[in-house]
């Protein structure tokens, strides 16, 4: 049996490249990979943990800022680091700590940043350079998904300079 995955993307597509997690989550959809649920938001939140309790791993997908190009995936764990008094915009490592915490459940989990290089202006284009990066990590993301596994398909860094 293939384990559920969830894919879950956030950022702001109004603001250029910070727009990179919804629009991974709106061209793998469109691809529709089986054995995964796609979704995305603006920002992470403490509901988010009940959603990701259902799931054997997940991929959350954002923007990058300062990371190689075209992206880097890296396992992510429980951690209460980056969470808040408030319900909103807290870490992914902060989402599964409340998974883990809230419902028993602890899935495997990365994050995947893509290299994104325009956030400080409004527009909901992605640059060239974020939109090259974007397409390769949805053909990273595919191959995995089919592949049945990230584990041996997880980069520390791609090799590209951005």
């Amino acid at each position: 049996m293939q384990p559920r995955t969830l894919i879950l993307g956030w950022g702001n597509p109004g603001r250029l490249d910070d727009g990179l997690g919804p629009a991974f989550t709106r061209q793998l959809a469109e691809r529709c990979p089986d054995g995964a649920t796609i979704d995305s938001g603006y920002q992470l939140t403490m509901e988010d943990a009940a959603e990701v309790a259902r799931y054997d791993r997940v991929l959350f997908v954002d923007a990058d800022r300062t990371g190689p190009a075209p992206f880097r995936m890296q396992p992510v764990e429980p951690s209460r680091n980056g969470s808040s008094f408030s319900t909103h915009s807290i870490s992914p490592g902060a989402v599964l700590a409340l998974s883990r915490d809230l419902f028993d459940a602890e899935p495997q989990a990365w994050v995947l940043g893509i290299r994104g290089y325009a956030f400080d202006e409004f527009g909901e284009q992605l640059t060239d350079r974020a939109q090259a990066n974007l397409e390769e990590a949805v053909r990273f993301v595919e191959s995995a998904i089919e592949a049945g596994t990230f584990e041996e398909r997880v980069p520390l860094h791609a090799s590209r300079e951005g």
